[in-house]
């Protein structure tokens, strides 16, 4: 059984299970990356009053105050139960929900929790310290994060596991070198307390076949997110912010593209990806690599083709979609520009 301070997740290849859900590395860290504010600060202000009305009931040995204070905690996992992975993982919703009343009905267990210096007593504020420093935990992780891919990542021309690593190896020196200087308190080495198994599992593609799958037991929901987001760029998968909308979204090994697929703002169909393609193609008629050029003659000739009512206007946003990817390839030198021709003359 799973609890919020102890859950298991499955990890097989570039993919991961929670729960009977699968999700590609990485694909979690990236939504938590687009948490607004408002909800870290809703989660200290919730963990601040559990933590204070449960400290002064074991201080006080208030046993009628367990109602109450387990209404407070429930505030709290009331905002996690809809995050991932707990949202999929099948948390033993009855002991957590239930936690203070369950305690207090246990004469032996209530009185080693009250009682200073007890192993019980030590275990219950750990938990409640992990619960209090939740949100500040989940911050740091997150502007971390941030800071480390939009400085060291999305400056890269090339966009797989090598690469990722070449900018992870630079920004773990520069942030070792800075760190006594400009943030002495904060920890920017990156590791994970978990304990891991390793066990048959059916493959988490639907065939039925057999993998060996790594167990790992996770203690805290910042513990995972670490696994989760460097595995991630081990296997080639690394959020990004799209340039369009500004929100991360997860590019997987082996596809580059700047832009995401969802609704583009102010649009009521068109995603950001198509959107961006055109309006990146107006912006780059001022430029004139060979790789630009051959990809505004290819864009000029699809928009003469949706006008003549050759194409759908669909049609005309996968086709310029397409023509971008082609054209950035090339810029990266990952295909000829003699190869670049006849892909755009394809489409």
């Amino acid at each position: 059984m799973s609890y919020f301070d102890q859950f298991s997740i499955y990890f097989s290849g570039d993919t991961l299970l929670a729960g009977n859900r699968k999700y590609h590395l990485g694909e979690i860290t990236t939504e938590f990356l687009n948490l607004p504010g408002e909800f870290f600060k809703g989660l200290q202000s919730k963990a601040d009053d559990f933590a204070s009305s449960v400290r002064e009931m074991f201080a006080s040995k208030n046993k009628k105050a367990a109602p109450t204070v387990q209404e407070k905690l429930n505030a709290v996992f009331d905002l996690l139960i809809d995050v991932p992975p707990y949202r999929d993982i099948g948390i033993d919703i009855f002991t957590s929900y239930h936690m203070m009343p369950l305690l207090v009905e246990q004469p032996e267990k209530w009185e080693k929790v009250i009682t200073p210096g007890t192993e019980a007593a030590q275990g219950m504020e750990h938990f409640i310290s992990t619960i209090e420093n939740l949100a500040h935990s989940i911050f740091a992780f997150t502007t971390q994060s941030d800071i480390m891919l939009e400085e060291y990542f999305e400056p890269l021309k090339r966009r797989n596991a090598d690469a990722y690593g070449f900018a992870f190896a630079t920004y773990y020196k520069n942030m070792l070198k800075m760190q006594p200087v400009f943030a002495p308190e904060i920890d920017w080495g990156v590791s994970t307390e978990v304990t891991l198994n390793f066990i048959p599992a059916n493959t988490f593609d639907g065939t039925g076949k057999f993998v060996i799958a790594e167990q790992m037991q996770f203690t805290s929901l910042v513990n995972f997110l670490y696994a989760d987001l460097y595995r991630g760029l081990m296997h080639g998968n690394c959020p990004r912010r799209c340039q369009n909308c500004g929100r991360y979204f997860l590019l997987t090994a082996g596809y580059n593209t700047c832009y995401c697929n969802n609704i583009a703002p102010g649009e009521t169909s068109r995603t950001c990806r198509k959107v961006g393609a055109h309006r990146k193609a107006e912006r780059e008629k001022a430029s004139g690599t060979p790789a630009q050029r051959e990809y505004r003659r290819a864009y000029d000739r699809l928009k003469m083709r949706k006008a003549r009512h050759k194409i759908t206007v669909d049609e005309w946003n996968e086709k310029v979609a397409l023509a971008q990817e082609c054209r950035d390839l090339a810029e990266q030198e990952q295909i000829s520009d003699l190869e670049l021709r006849d892909k755009l003359s394809a489409l």
